[in-house]
């Protein structure tokens, strides 16, 4: 009789304990559940973020000309710009700017700073986009594909005003993403002048 309430009393106890194991397995379990979602959450992309970092990036492009206009280190400044706001670091990036038509597409750091500054003898093509100057970019969104978390599109025209207060108007296709410190990089960038028939 000891021996056969002894084994209920065993079996009764490694139950509850297993229960309880499971019970906090399954706590943990949804604890983790959670704690991904809001991870993930929190790298989601809004509009607004895609807004700040357009508006980033046409500073960026008024300071390199500033620079230069006023004798600086515009080199140090568009890697500066480049390093900031594009993906280089992270891995590939499509970049199309709109004056190329030689090297059309700038794979590279390097092709990209060549791009925005010129100087460089292996895209003798580039002026320098950047140092013609501009004195203002503004933006005008067709739409912006964002809130999905791993990615963000925004496609539209902007406008660079030059010193005479001319604004030439460029079509423009950006793809964002986020660092590890959660700061949109820039990992497309297309842009051209709109279609002339003529």
């Amino acid at each position: 009789m000891f021996r056969r309430s002894t084994f209920i009393l065993l079996s009764a106890f490694a139950v509850f304990a297993c229960n309880q194991v499971n019970e906090k397995e399954t706590s943990e379990a949804e604890n983790n559940k959670k704690q991904i979602i809001k991870d993930k959450s929190t790298q989601c992309i809004t509009s607004a973020e895609v807004v700040a970092a357009q508006q980033q990036w046409g500073a960026g492009i008024v300071k390199i000309g500033k620079v230069f206009n006023d004798g600086g280190d515009y080199k140090q400044a568009a890697k500066a710009h480049i390093e900031s706001l594009y993906g280089y670091d992270l891995g590939m990036v499509l970049f199309k700017p709109t004056l190329a038509s030689e090297d059309q597409f700038r794979e590279t750091f390097d092709a990209a700073l060549s791009y925005f500054v010129g100087g460089n003898e292996t895209y003798a093509e580039d002026k320098g986009f950047a140092i013609a100057p501009y004195t203002k970019v503004r933006w005008e969104n067709s739409g912006i594909y964002a809130n999905v978390c791993d990615m963000a599109i925004a496609m539209g025209n902007y406008y660079f005003t030059t010193k005479s207060g001319k604004e030439i108007k460029v079509e423009y296709t950006f793809g964002y993403v986020k660092d590890k410190n959660g700061k949109l990089r820039i990992v497309a960038h297309k842009s051209a002048l709109p279609y002339n028939p003529g």
